[in-house]
């Protein structure tokens, strides 16, 4: 399985950005997928996930400002982030729902700063 993520950089307050991770060597249309992120100093935690279907959800501290979406042809999904806040600054990774393994792809920075 290989997951790549891209799209981050340095954004200010308030600002936007857009996740994408691309993957190969899944069962992509029938995967649960979600976003992660890792801080500094900080455990990896859920940001959001999404179903094979498309049913979303996602955790309180990016509800309403973030939005995840997938495209199954591409084997694609996309984190879109808006209202970014310096708390958001991590690298954010995509993989399975709920994995927990040592695969982890290759993370995208993003920097929330003025």
């Amino acid at each position: 399985v290989q997951l790549q993520a891209f799209g981050g950089g340095l954004v200010q307050p308030g600002g936007s950005q857009r996740l994408s991770c691309a993957t190969s060597g899944l069962p992509f249309s029938f995967t649960f997928m979600a976003w992660y992120r890792q801080a500094p100093g900080k455990q990896r935690e859920l940001v959001a996930s999404i179903t094979s279907s498309g049913t979303t959800a996602y955790e309180d501290f990016v509800k309403g400002r973030f939005t995840i979406s997938r495209d199954n042809a591409k084997m694609t999904v996309y984190l879109q982030m808006n209202m970014l806040k310096p708390d958001d600054t991590a690298v954010y990774y995509c993989n399975r729902l709920r994995y927990s393994g040592p695969n982890w792809g290759q993370g995208t920075q993003v920097t929330v700063s003025s």
